[in-house]
């Protein structure tokens, strides 16, 4: 799948997710209450980290993200984790990298802060946010609106951050197990899933029908949520 549809799929994920995460009945205390602020700023962190499972690929489109930095970074990424579409694409990779995001946001905000930043520049470039044939421009495009990102996203409090991380690898984790190579879900079982629906990587179907239903998906919630806000605003006040 290409950058903008695993995004796309982070936004969607999260956005149908979230009445869930709210609910003290099903989750009990690990429910979590959203602010329409909050809702917003998990969309934006899960479409991020619907990239991440990429970052095993030295020469995919975020590993350009901050120049030479995320290059390298994803070239060792890639070697310790068996390649492309190896344990980063896995449950166990989502489950990990969700409670990592959980301890910082919670615990050490200085450092939630800097990888905020880092997951925020995958998914601008993910989007296609970069200038073709123009590397450091493109990177410090990417800096710059990261960094609007989390100074607009600092105040809040992020202890759903686990939440949003998970969910958008795992939207990725399932976007390429519609893809004929599959992904290895319950790495190191090395048993691969796939349910080759998208016969292609940015073909027809990717483009015209999968990319589209999770736009119009996204737009839908989104619509829904800040609809449902406004209702309970209104009734507050009445």
């Amino acid at each position: 799948m290409m950058g903008k549809t695993h995004a796309l799929s982070g936004a969607l994920a999260w956005l149908a997710a979230a009445p869930l995460l709210t609910n003290e009945d099903l989750l009990g205390k690990y429910a979590v209450d959203l602010s329409a602020k909050q809702l917003l700023a998990g969309a934006v962190v899960c479409a991020g980290a619907g990239l991440l499972p990429d970052i095993d690929h030295h020469n995919g489109r975020i590993a350009n993200t901050y120049g030479p930095i995320t290059k390298v970074f994803c070239k060792w990424v890639g070697k310790i984790s068996g390649g492309h579409r190896h344990a980063t694409h896995s449950i166990l990779f989502a489950a990990l990298m969700g409670v990592a995001m959980h301890l910082l946001a919670v615990h050490f905000v200085y450092g939630w802060w800097a990888a905020l930043f880092v997951i925020v520049g995958f998914g601008l470039r993910g989007i296609g946010l970069d200038f073709e044939g123009k590397e450091p421009q493109s990177a410090i495009a990417d800096c710059v609106l990261a960094g609007v990102a989390v100074y607009l996203m600092h105040g809040l409090d992020m202890s759903f951050a686990g939440y949003a991380v998970t969910l958008g690898c795992l939207a990725h984790v399932a976007g390429d197990c519609l893809t004929p190579k599959g992904c290895p879900v319950l790495w190191p079982i090395p048993w691969r899933i796939d349910v080759p629906l998208v016969p292609k990587t940015d073909g027809k179907v990717e483009r015209w029908v999968v990319a589209p239903v999770l736009l119009l998906g996204v737009a839908i919630l989104a619509m829904r949520s800040v609809l449902g806000d406004l209702g309970a605003r209104w009734l507050t006040r009445g």
